[in-house]
């Protein structure tokens, strides 16, 4: 299994971002949260600044929109570069058009779903979803400590994209450690969202590694 980590710019120095994505250039994506202050209860980055990113972060940007209205603001995230953009369940009317949209412009559709929220009404939307995150934290802030309880709900979609022959990334957003990563992969997940963890101290390309390894030594 091939894993994947997307180092969090949320963790990172917000007076240098550009800076910032070339100190992870050898992960496999930049993960960027879009916050409203409505969806979540903190404002982040909004279009221009997933543009401005895009034009100068030597790999793709993974967008994890934590908005209202996601109906209405996804697919403008791909327009304009995103490689993937990833809405919340909870936050639209009608996911599968959402993920149409954002698929009319050329990028990859992530669904996410927080802690509480059942798996079970969304699992028809894991037959078109590029990516599903399962969240380990609740959404709006960085620093928070991994949920295990949420492990069956991972292992649940283990087991059905594996029923049905589906191949999406399955994503783990909040607290990864080189500690929790070992535990979201033995239930199934393959991408890994690290904020504190990559940028929180020492050389985020040092961090990325031992992530990594921790990821070899869960496999072994």
């Amino acid at each position: 299994m091939h894993i994947r980590i997307h180092p969090s710019i949320l963790a990172a120095d917000f007076a240098n971002l550009e800076a910032a994505v070339r100190d992870v250039a050898d992960a496999d994506a930049v993960h960027v949260d879009v916050m409203d202050n409505h969806f979540v209860p903190t404002l982040t980055f909004g279009p221009q600044m997933v543009r401005r990113l895009d034009e100068v972060s030597p790999i793709p940007l993974d967008v994890h929109l934590m908005i209202a209205d996601a109906d209405d603001h996804a697919a403008e995230y791909a327009q304009i570069g995103a490689d993937s953009v990833t809405f919340h369940v909870e936050a639209a009317t009608n996911p599968q058009a959402v993920i149409d949209a954002i698929h009319g412009h050329g990028a990859r559709a992530g669904v996410a779903i927080k802690p509480g929220t059942p798996l079970e009404p969304y699992l028809p939307l894991m037959h078109s979803a590029d990516l599903v995150l399962i969240m380990t934290v609740e959404p709006g802030a960085g620093g928070q400590s991994f949920m295990p309880e949420v492990m069956p709900k991972l292992s649940a979609l283990h087991r059905y994209l594996g029923e049905q022959g589906l191949s999406p990334l399955v994503q783990v957003d909040g607290g990864i450690t080189v500690e929790s990563l070992p535990i979201a992969l033995s239930h199934g997940a393959d991408t890994f969202v690290a904020g504190s963890s990559v940028y929180g101290h020492g050389i985020p390309a040092d961090n990325i590694r031992a992530l990594r390894d921790a990821a070899t030594k869960g496999e072994a």
